[in-house]
């Protein structure tokens, strides 16, 4: 064999490795389910061989009984009954286990789709910000999710399969050989090239489908475009039914033409090369009736050969038929375990209070450059919040604002420097305590299609059913009053998508998440990043002066584009291309009379 067909052999048998890894996945799914799909597997194995012999059995108890017949003219219907009931036992039992296979598999079908889509959204919690916003993951995350949930268990019943039809040969192969060792050698020569076919089109078949991820992903966006009622308004409005109707239709015109052609060869191929196995099946069939014709077998022992040799053939078929599968299975599989081996943020910090308690929030030197970009977001940024101080923070669209944020709350760590709670770096931080210790309203915060209460409760896991706390929050939050209008309250379901629900102003989701903050009584640090774009600026104003007379002894970040929220703040950050250039209070600042001055002139110019 040469070094090259060596290489791809051994590339073959390096796909098996997941089996191991699927057949334990189902074991610990349910052990008494695999358990009873094991010996079912071993007794449907096992019950043809035995139904074959008696078959025999049977044909030359009835040879016998004629000759006995018409030497005495008496019937010895005894043995031939005994038989055919033996055999209808037999035959009622391989039925029965049949189905209760297929019960079996249907249930542990159920069970591991369940267990499998559980571990690929477990997984999917423990992965960084920075993974989710990373293309190739999601390729990796698309590929994962798509039959997934089917294909451990295609795996482990292909396994069965293969036993299955195993002990099935070995009865098969204990009958033909006392006919002859070569007709075990045409069982495999027949079956052998359209397992060789099967498994080259099942690794085109993969390769198709993981080049495709992309395209996948696109067509998913595009019928979300199309079909939901956030986006929905906006394409009628814009009239882009036609436009994305027709990304969508050009996408699958493509992908049909890959799958068309792979098709039409897999299935040519795989009939020209089945024809081989008929071949083989008919010539060992002159061959047992060749020897039947010049006595040396019995009419009972033709019978059974035939019956045997067809039977085997289909074994081997089967056998090979679920080697290739397994071998396809393996493939998709790699796809799952791609993606649950993904490696995980390293968050092993333990502290619960911090080195110098009351110190507040501390920036030093910190800069952070997102995965793939050539310019830093945010560069040597020094800040110091104290607790019941509040920092604003302005700036351009794409200025770092939000970036900041992130590294705030840990959803990214810097790429230099390092941030401080109560003098100890974030990293060193239990994770659980350090985001209990912040409420986050983000300007594309969550409109969840739950109740109203909990919508509110969202804001603390804790006490998500908590209604009182509920009541509580959505008073701090001004959410209290327009709730009490609804028509079942805090009980309202909230969204189109299921039954009764109601849909909101996003002024009123607004308060919805702003509640949300004021759920974490624990959180000393609250953000609040342009939570409140859709009010007119009295209103915004109004919230934020509510929102400082109930965090004055917590620290409190702004992110507005009205100076005339922001001018409350006790010191305001002005951000450019990811740089502090300026800061200090409102005053400060106005005397400045630079970047700050000039847009709260120009703002405060529109209102006069």
């Amino acid at each position: 064999m040469s070094a090259a067909s060596n290489n791809e052999f051994q590339q073959f048998l390096g796909v098996f490795r997941y089996t191991r890894r699927a057949i334990d996945l189902v074991w610990q799914t349910s052990q008494r389910l695999t358990l009873g799909l094991i010996l079912l597997t071993v007794l449907v194995g096992s019950l043809p061989a035995i139904a074959a012999y008696l078959g025999k059995l049977i044909v030359d108890a009835v040879l016998l009984a004629m000759q006995v017949y018409q030497t005495t003219g008496l019937v010895e219907y005894q043995p031939l009954l005994n038989y055919v009931l033996l055999e209808a036992l037999i035959l009622t039992c391989l039925s029965a286990a049949q189905r209760a296979t297929t019960a079996h598999q249907a249930l542990l079908r159920g069970l591991l789709g369940q267990k499998v889509n559980e571990m690929i959204l477990e997984k999917a919690q423990m992965l960084s910000l920075a993974q989710f916003e990373d293309s190739e993951f999601y390729d990796k995350l698309t590929r994962a999710r798509r039959e997934a949930s089917t294909r451990p268990l295609a795996l482990v019943n292909k396994t069965f399969s293969l036993l299955q039809n195993g002990i099935a040969l070995m009865g098969f192969s204990f009958l033909l050989i006392q006919f002859s060792p070569w007709v075990m050698l045409l069982l495999f020569v027949g079956a052998l090239p359209v397992f060789i076919a099967e498994t080259k089109f099942s690794g085109d078949a993969f390769q198709i489908f993981r080049f495709r991820s992309q395209e996948t992903r696109t067509q998913i966006y595009l019928e979300t475009l199309l079909a939901r009622e956030d986006t929905i308004k906006e394409v009628k409005l814009f009239q882009l039914g036609d436009l994305l109707l027709g990304r969508y239709k050009g996408i699958f015109a493509k992908l049909f033409v890959e799958n068309r052609r792979l098709i039409l060869r897999r299935e040519t191929w795989g009939f020209i090369l089945g024809l081989l196995g008929t071949l083989t099946f008919y010539a060992a069939y002159a061959w047992v009736i060749f020897e039947t014709v010049i006595g040396k077998i019995t009419l009972g022992d033709m019978t059974m050969y035939l019956l045997v040799f067809k039977q085997g053939q289909t074994a081997v078929s089967a056998s090979l038929t679920a080697v290739s599968g397994m071998y396809e299975d393996n493939l998709y599989l790699s796809n799952l375990y791609e993606y649950l081996e993904q490696p995980t943020p390293n968050e092993s910090g333990k502290l619960t209070q911090g080195s110098h308690v009351g110190d507040g929030l501390r920036f030093e030197g910190v800069s952070f450059t997102y995965s793939g970009a050539t310019k830093p977001a945010l560069q040597a940024i020094n800040l110091h919040i104290k607790p019941g101080e509040s920092l604003a923070l302005v700036g351009e669209n794409g200025s770092g604002k939000t970036t900041l944020i992130k590294l705030l709350t840990r959803l990214y760590d810097p790429t230099e420097g390092r941030v401080l709670l109560d003098g100890s770096d974030l990293k060193d931080w239990n994770p659980q305590v350090l985001r209990q210790r912040v409420g986050v309203i983000f300007q594309d915060f969550v409109r969840y299609q739950f109740l109203v209460g909990e919508n509110i409760g969202i804001g603390d896991i804790s006490a998500f059913d908590d209604k009182k706390r509920w009541y509580k929050a959505a008073q701090a939050g001004m959410a209290d009053e327009f709730i009490q209008r609804l028509p079942e309250g805090y009980e309202t379901q909230l969204g189109r998508w299921f039954k009764g629900g109601q849909e909101l102003s996003g002024g009123q989701w607004q308060k919805i998440a702003l509640s949300r903050a004021f759920m974490r009584e624990k959180a000393d640090i609250l953000v609040l990043d342009e939570p409140t774009s859709a009010m007119d600026a009295e209103a915004e104003a109004q919230m934020f002066g509510y929102f400082r007379s109930h965090t004055l002894n917590k620290m409190a970040i702004l992110i507005s584009h009205r100076f005339s929220t922001v001018r409350m703040a006790d010191q305001i950050v002005y951000i450019d291309q990811g740089i502090i250039i300026e800061q200090g209070n409102h005053q400060e600042l106005m005397e400045l009379n630079q970047r700050y001055a000039h847009l709260f002139n120009l703002q405060a110019s529109g209102y006069r």
